[in-house]
């Protein structure tokens, strides 16, 4: 069977991030997350977040800009 949560560790370890990270971009409101015993992010949400931020710079993340401006 197909995996669709991730615990916070694993999804920074998808994302290429770390665990706190994640936990940063959950509580901004920015990537979506349940609490299911711990903390969980659904697999369809981290693809999302990465369509939806794609070409964005999220080194602030109070302040997203676009990585390619004109």
């Amino acid at each position: 069977m197909e995996k669709i949560l991730y615990t916070v560790k694993e999804a920074g370890a998808a994302l290429g991030v770390n665990a706190g990270t994640i936990r940063q971009l959950i509580s901004k409101g920015l990537l979506p997350g349940l609490k299911l015993g711990c903390m969980k992010v659904r697999k369809k949400s981290l693809e999302n977040f990465c369509k939806k931020y794609d070409g964005k710079d999220l080194s602030d993340l109070d302040n997203i800009v676009d990585l390619y401006k004109e």
